[in-house]
Order: C-alpha cells, then sequence, then structure tokens
C-alpha cells in the first residue's frame, strides 16, 4: 500500500524512477535540557556509511508531511532525518510554538553531525512552520547549513501574525485548531474546512473576551492562542525568540523559496528574500498564483527542493535560472527577473479625490473629507485574500463595498491592459476623534459588469502616542500593501477601498484602546478620510512595462 501510494505521489508531482530505501523509527535525540526528541532516518538499503543528510523538524506528525517529504527525498537518493518538534508526536517537553526552535534545531543539528551516518553535510527543508525552523537554525548554525529549501514561511513572526499591529485573527485560529487538536484527529484532517469548524470558528472568533476564546474553537485552553492574544499590544518583545531577521546575509547558506501571490507569508519572505541577494547570499524565489498550501504550488515546491538539494548536498550542475520567478495574474505568463523588486517596474501614484474618482492628477483645494463611522458591534467583513482556508484569494467585493462603513475610490475605464509587478504601497490622511482605529486599504479590479476584485491590501492598528500627528489631528498613515504581480486588463478600472476593519481576518478594535484580550464591548469610531492638496492620499502602484 505505501509503495502504491508512493508512486502516485511520484505521478502527481511528475517525478520518474525512483530507489530503494529504508526507514528507521523513532530514533530518540537528546537536547540540552534532558529532553529527547523522536525521529525517522530515511537511508538507502544495507551498511550505514557517512552521507550527507537533510533534516526536517516538524510539529505535524512524522507520518503526514513528514513521510510524504522523507520519502519523496529517499527515493531521489537522499538521507534524511525527519524529527517531530518538542511536545510533539512522542517528543517530549511542551509545545510552545516558535519559542525553541533555535536551541532544540541546534542541539539537533550537532546530534546530526555526531552520527556514523552523516558525514557533517546538512541542508535542511520544510514549508511553513517547517520552514521557520529552518530560519531558527540557519543564522546561528557553526559551522553552516549546506542549503535551506524555506518555502511559504518567513524569518520571523511578528509581522506576518500581527500586520500593521492588527491581530490576525482568522488565520491563528485555522491554525490553532489544527494545532490544538491534531494528535486527537489528525494533523490532515486539522485543516480541513468542514461546515462543523467552520461553525465553531466563527463562534470562537466572534466571542468575547478573545483570550477565552481557544475553549470555543478546541474545546480545551491552549497555550499558544493565550501567548498570541495576551501579548497582542507589544508582540516583539514576547516573541524574540521566534525573531531570525537580523541575520548576516553573507553568512547564510544558499536559500531557495517558492510562495504565492496568496499567501500569508509573502510579504515577509520577500524582504528576507531582498535582505539575502543584497546581502550577497545566493538566493532563489518562485511566486505562483497560490494561496498557503496551494495544491497547484507542490509540484514546484518538489521539483525546487530536489534540484536545490542536488545542486548544493550531492554537487549536481549549477543552471543559468533567475534568480526571480513570478507569475503575472491574469496575464497567464511567468516571467523571469534578476532581482526583487522588479529593476523596471515605475512606482507611480494615484490619488484618492473628493467626488471619488481615482487618477495620476494630485488634488487641489480644501474639499472636504469623505467620512465613515466604524461600529465594533457590526465591524466590516473579511472578503478573500491571504486565508489559509476558503473563502480565500479573489472574491466580488461588491457587498462590502455598498456598506456605510467603507469608502470607495473608482478610477476611469483602462484604454490599454496595465501591468502591476512589484511593491505596493499607500499614503492616507485619516483623522478619528480618539486617536483610536484600525486603517485598512484594498486596492481592486472592477471589471465591465461591475464586479470588484481584490488584487492587494494591507492594515494598520493606529495607536496614540505612537503615530505622526499634526495639530489638526491628522495622522499620516503609510502602509506597505502586499506586492502583487497582476494584470488589469483594458476597459477595467481601479478602485481604492478604504475601512476601519477586515473582520474576523483581523481582531476587531474595541474603539476604547482596552486589550485585546480582555476587550469586552467597544464604541464607535469616526473616521475622515482627507484627500485634499494638503493632505494627498494616493496608493503607489508598480507599472511593469
Amino acid at each position: 500500500m505505501a509503495a502504491l501510494t508512493e508512486r502516485l505521489v511520484d505521478r502527481r508531482l511528475g517525478f520518474g524512477a525512483d530507489e530503494p530505501y529504508v526507514r528507521e523509527r523513532d530514533l530518540r535525540v537528546p537536547l540540552s535540557d534532558g529532553v529527547v526528541l523522536l525521529a525517522d532516518l530515511y537511508r538507502a538499503p544495507g551498511p550505514l556509511r557517512p552521507r550527507p543528510t537533510v533534516l526536517m523538524r516538524t510539529p505535524y506528525g512524522r507520518d503526514g508531511l513528514g513521510s510524504i517529504i522523507g520519502s519523496l527525498l529517499a527515493r531521489r537518493g537522499f538521507q534524511v532525518l525527519v524529527q517531530s518538534t518538542r511536545g510533539t508526536f512522542g517528543s517530549g517537553g511542551q509545545f510552545r510554538p516558535f519559542l525553541h526552535e533555535s536551541s532544540d534545531g541546534l542541539d539537533t543539528l550537532a546530534w546530526v553531525r555526531g552520527q556514523s551516518w552523516c558525514d557533517g553535510r546538512v541542508s535542511m527543508v520544510g514549508p511553513s512552520y517547517v520552514g521557520h525552523t529552518q530560519w531558527a537554525v540557519a543564522p546561528y548554525a557553526d559551522p553552516g547549513l549546506c542549503s535551506m529549501n524555506a518555502d511559504i514561511t518567513a524569518s520571523e513572526f511578528t509581522s506576518t501574525f500581527y500586520p500593521g499591529g492588527a491581530p490576525g485573527l482568522l488565520n491563528l485560529a485555522t491554525w490553532v485548531n489544527q494545532i490544538g487538536r491534531q494528535e486527537r484527529i489528525g494533523a490532515v484532517t486539522g485543516f480541513l474546512a468542514t461546515p462543523v469548524f467552520s461553525r465553531r470558528k466563527r463562534r470562537a472568533v466572534t466571542s468575547q473576551p478573545l483570550q477565552a476564546a481557544d475553549v470555543a474553537l478546541t474545546g480545551a485552553p491552549v497555550v499558544f492562542w493565550r501567548d498570541f492574544v495576551e501579548h497582542a499590544e507589544q508582540p516583539r518583545e514576547f516573541w524574540a525568540p521566534a525573531e531570525h531577521d537580523g541575520f548576516d546575509a553573507a553568512a547564510m547558506p544558499p536559500v531557495c523559496m517558492v510562495t504565492g501571490w496568496w499567501d500569508l507569508f509573502l510579504d515577509r519572505q520577500l524582504v528576507d528574500f531582498t535582505a539575502l541577494q543584497r546581502g550577497g547570499a545566493t538566493a532563489r524565489i518562485t511566486i505562483g498564483p497560490w494561496t498557503h498550501g496551494d495544491r497547484g504550488s507542490l509540484s514546484t515546491i518538489a521539483h525546487e527542493m530536489v534540484h536545490w538539494l542536488g545542486v548544493h548536498l550531492h554537487g549536481g550542475e549549477h543552471d543559468e535560472r533567475a534568480p526571480v520567478r513570478v507569475y503575472v495574474q491574469h496575464a497567464d505568463r511567468w516571467t523571469d527577473l534578476p532581482c526583487w523588486p522588479p529593476p523596471e517596474a515605475r512606482p507611480t501614484e494615484w490619488y484618492l479625490d473628493a467626488d471619488g474618482g481615482l487618477g495620476p492628477d494630485r488634488p487641489a483645494g480644501t474639499p472636504p473629507p469623505s467620512r465613515f463611522v466604524y461600529d465594533p458591534a457590526d465591524p466590516t467583513p473579511t472578503v478573500g485574500g491571504p486565508m489559509l482556508q476558503p473563502p480565500s484569494k479573489q472574491l466580488d467585493n461588491r457587498a462590502v463595498e455598498a456598506r456605510d462603513d467603507v469608502c470607495v475610490w473608482t478610477g476611469p475605464p483602462l484604454e490599454s491592459d496595465l501591468d502591476l509587478l512589484g511593491p505596493v504601497s499607500a499614503v492616507v490622511y485619516v483623522r478619528t476623534g480618539t486617536g483610536i482605529g484600525d486603517v485598512f486599504v484594498r486596492l481592486c479590479d472592477v471589471g465591465p459588469d461591475g464586479t470588484s476584485m481584490n488584487i492587494t491590501d494591507a492594515m494598520h492598528r493606529l495607536v496614540p502616542d505612537r503615530e505622526a500627528t499634526a495639530p489638526d489631528g491628522t495622522t499620516v498613515v503609510r502602509m506597505t500593501l502586499s506586492p502583487t504581480g497582476y494584470r488589469v486588463r483594458a476597459g477595467h478600472r481601479l478602485r481604492v477601498q478604504v475601512a476601519g476593519a477586515a473582520f474576523p481576518r483581523f481582531a476587531r478594535n474595541p474603539g476604547t484602546g482596552e486589550r485585546t484580550a480582555t476587550a469586552v464591548g467597544g464604541e464607535r469610531i469616526s473616521y475622515e478620510i482627507l484627500h485634499d492638496s494638503e493632505h494627498p492620499s494616493h496608493v503607489v502602484l508598480p507599472h511593469h512595462p
């Protein structure tokens, strides 16, 4: 049965003939604090001999993602150690996500290098959290790793899970459900968007206070959830052990990345890639039209992993591929680039005007601002975007745009196709009565039939005394939206939305200044969005020839 499954996996991913292997289960890996972690070794049959080793550290079990990647690589001739992280699937200790991975990973690396079957050369692989365990090791390993395949992941925690300072509620609830229940119902089942789970998740994320939502979600307290909500106001301080973005690029191993335009780690992963490339590291990235863990990305991830390991662990031939390969959505084409950001992209300002228009002309005069009122009892809802579970990617935004708590600005029909490829940003001049509030900005593609499909967006949480506020109470909000590769076709129009929420993707702002974990109830927030000659609110789009 296992052999049949492996042949089906190879066929699905586009691999040919394979090599035999054996799997040694439940190797005991002692850590410096006395905890013992369990691991499985995939190796060639016959007597043990020193060979280069691929290390994968996963919280999702050695018989799920671990066995898929371990056996896939073993069938390609690699020796692989798949380890269950602390507190998961038989490994000792308590699982506190992200917080122990550096020390545990370095202890494991030292143990691997001390085994008779390892020749000292070690590479690491794996997506998502498994990729983060690579970032927890690579900057500190001495001697260094031979290579990394860090897919759909990032070097640090807070910018992805507290984007713009607002807790990323819905994605975290999805992940907490899996982590909190996976050893009872299975690692794969934990991610399935069943109707029962969807209803339970909706009840949990809309409940107050948020510090108790884990019980509603999983049936029991989850330490990680409590950590997440309790430290929402100052996340960087608490999550410091999970922040590895201060790496020395010149000392990093060669890094290969695969991600998607709709992946929640995209923003930070491109920051990592740019830092690696500019710092002199060998780095490659592929960006496709995918969400996190999208089935369409699996073949690319697998082939990039096998190729990268073959080059950097087994001495295979380098190729002449460009460092950056991206898919331009709705142009239905891949394009190669020498670096990120694309050197040919031309940043162009599109200004919001007083009549609801959007265009290249800077506003003149002093027209009145656009106004709306945000109500925490009825927050503006989430529509699509980089979500861990459907509905995600692009959806029609018209129902949300018709709400009283959303302002929109729409440009004229385009005379020709417009390719956007690169970073996207916004400058919004906003005023709220108390200085408290969230600012959600979204760019949309409006078709001739009126459908309004989201392209990219960003959130920013206003915190009094932390913002650059003018004497008239206006705050200049400078936002980095997710980068994009996207063709807006001729006859379509660009649209910008501004709202005070995108719930439950982001935790609602109570409007009272209360802590995220304990807030109950809330107060309405009145917004003014300014767009005059002194306050030229605009978005900056990367026009690509």
